[in-house]
C-alpha cells in the first residue's frame, strides 16, 4: 500500500450525497466543495460525521410530503 500525500476537499452534489475530491483537481459538474479540507483519512472521516441520512434529498423530501 502507498502512502497517499494528496489533498483532498470534501464536495457535495445537489441530492446532498457526499465524496471527496482530490484538491488539484477540477469538480466534475454537479458537485460543489463544502469548504473542508485535508487528506484523504480527514475528509473520510469529516464524511461520517457530516453525513448522517445516506438517502438523496429527493428521496427525503418525497418521503416527508407523503407522511
Amino acid at each position: 500500500m502507498t502512502d497517499d500525500q494528496r489533498q483532498y476537499q470534501v464536495v457535495v452534489n445537489d441530492e446532498e450525497q457526499y465524496s471527496i475530491w482530490a484538491s488539484d483537481s477540477d469538480l466534475p459538474a454537479g458537485w460543489q466543495p463544502t469548504g473542508f479540507s485535508g487528506d484523504r483519512a480527514a475528509c473520510l472521516a469529516h464524511i461520517e460525521e457530516v453525513w448522517t441520512d445516506m438517502r438523496p434529498k429527493s428521496l427525503r423530501e418525497r418521503l416527508a410530503t407523503s407522511a
